[in-house]
């Protein structure tokens, strides 16, 4: 049996209401998944679908833009600036993620999804999504779920434990380190269980 309760809003607007236009809530939600999924298309077209089918730009030069300040601020465009007509699959694992960090941003939404972003890279490839996380939070909303207690020490401000389903509690992040009010939450920190 399921138990759903609560809500969920974006700027004060309730994502189930029967009102709610969902092609433009996906608009304004990007979403990055556990594993790299990049289209089996070019880099660039990878980064151009998103605005093309929600109509964000009417010419080329404005799809170019998009491409380059896209994959600039996923920190990927030095590495790829001569090959955008490339596979994107042919990427590495971690360039492939930042690929898919870029289509995210693509459609300049107000709140980034990412489903463990890192949990399929090597650890120099985690330091470089993490720091693009770092980067990105300036101008975004960003929720990340981790089972890693030490990236979610490094680069969250806020931190949310759940357990079973259920949300335990919700605190900055520092305090949820050093201080929880929940005795679940010290348990998982300090390795008693989890």
């Amino acid at each position: 049996i399921c138990r759903v309760t609560g809500k969920i809003t974006l700027d004060d607007e309730d994502i189930y209401d029967p009102g709610v236009d969902v092609v433009e809530l996906r608009a304004r939600v990007g979403m990055v998944f556990q594993k790299p999924n990049p289209f089996p298309k070019s880099i660039r077209e990878n980064i151009e679908y998103g605005p093309r089918i929600h109509g964000l730009t009417r010419s080329k030069t404005d799809l170019e833009e998009i491409v380059v300040t896209s994959l600039q601020k996923a920190g990927l465009f030095e590495e790829v600036k001569d090959r955008l007509d490339a596979p994107g699959t042919g990427l590495s694992g971690g360039q492939q993620q930042r690929l898919c960090i870029a289509r995210a941003i693509a459609v300049q939404p107000s709140v980034i999804l990412m489903d463990e972003p890192c949990s399929a890279l090597d650890p120099i490839a985690t330091a470089k999504v993490e720091e693009l996380i770092d980067e990105l939070r300036e101008n975004y909303t960003i929720a990340i779920v981790t089972h890693s207690m030490q990236q979610a020490a490094r680069v969250s401000q806020r931190t949310a434990m759940f357990h079973l389903g259920y949300l335990v509690e919700v605190d900055k992040t520092d305090k949820i380190f050093t201080n929880p009010e929940d005795k679940r939450t010290q348990d998982y920190i300090t390795g008693r269980y989890g």
